[in-house]
């Protein structure tokens, strides 16, 4: 009697965890312990990171912060899901998520705020970051020093007073700093690094936008901050060295560029002459992607010189 009433309370508490789970697709797969608790959780989208990914882990792992690590990753063929489940072994803090195919950074990122919010001990701040070290993971504490003072959002800035970038050439710096204006100008963003993904979310801002975010590739970094300033949170900067990938090559394409400034026409229009957001796909971004279409042939032409 007593093993059967046991059997039955672990098939409740495994039927709970995996409805935690169902806050993303059923054809996610989710690997890992979902009852850790644990004040930070730290986000690493991965796609190819095989060679980063253990390194990058472990520099985190001796920070001291206990985090709950999320490795997102889009079916790497090169194995990153295996390395990960490898270091799973030795850690037990490392929550796997594999999607089925490369779904872009937007997903990957709203996904994992959506699915860290349904655990049963959500955590307090959510760090994202890259995980091919263009980020420096000593800069983690240093971004949760400033949230815990009452920051909603900490962007790590290459663009405020101290930040920099290192081992770009030219025409990227360019290509960023084009971005970044085009941005906080259209937008009226008073973020100098509107394009950076090393940030600190707090859990109450992820809670009031999460279901406003719909981004698909990297201009999720600009819907966020969108979000958290119409919303009325509380942005800082905090400087950081951006370092270009250590190994690797740039990421960043053609979609992805059509893709960045497609958002921020069609946001910028759709408040200009406010109407709702169904009738706008509909009648007028096809006008605006034409227009920004030359652009971003042009930033893609620049980037292939890089």
């Amino acid at each position: 009697m007593k093993n059967l009433k046991e059997a039955l309370i672990s098939n409740t508490q495994s039927e709970k965890e995996n409805e935690k789970g169902r806050a993303l697709p059923e054809n996610y797969v989710i690997e890992g312990n979902l009852r850790i608790k644990s004040e930070v959780a730290i986000l690493l989208p991965t796609y190819c990171e095989a060679g980063n990914v253990a390194r990058l882990i472990e520099e985190i792992e001796n920070l001291g912060i206990n985090p709950l690590i999320l490795v997102v990753d889009d079916s790497s063929p090169d194995g990153t899901a295996n390395v990960v489940r490898h270091l799973q072994n030795k850690y037990s803090n490392i929550v796997l998520i594999i999607r089925p195919s490369k779904r872009g950074l937007g997903t990957a990122i709203t996904d994992s705020f959506k699915f860290l919010l349904s655990l049963e001990h959500p955590p307090k701040y959510v760090i994202t970051m890259d995980a091919d070290f263009s980020h420096n993971p000593r800069d983690i504490k240093r971004l949760l020093h400033v949230a815990k003072k009452g920051y909603n959002l900490v962007i790590g800035s290459r663009y405020c007073k101290g930040g920099k970038a290192e081992n770009w050439s030219p025409i990227r710096v360019l290509i960023s700093k084009i971005a970044n204006f085009i941005a906080s100008v259209l937008l009226g963003l008073s973020t100098k690094d509107c394009t950076s993904g090393l940030r600190c979310y707090s859990k109450a801002l992820l809670k009031h936008i999460v279901n406003d975010l719909h981004s698909h590739t990297y201009e999720i970094q600009i819907e966020t901050i969108r979000c958290a300033t119409n919303k009325g949170f509380y942005i800082a900067e905090l400087p950081i060295t951006f370092t270009s990938r250590k190994i690797g090559k740039s990421k960043l394409t053609f979609n992805e560029i059509k893709n960045f400034l497609g958002y921020i026409a069609k946001t910028k229009f759709r408040s200009y002459i406010s109407v709702p957001q169904q009738l706008f796909v509909k009648k007028f971004s096809p006008i605006y992607m034409v227009l920004m279409r030359n652009y971003a042939e042009m930033l893609a032409r620049l980037k292939n010189l890089m």
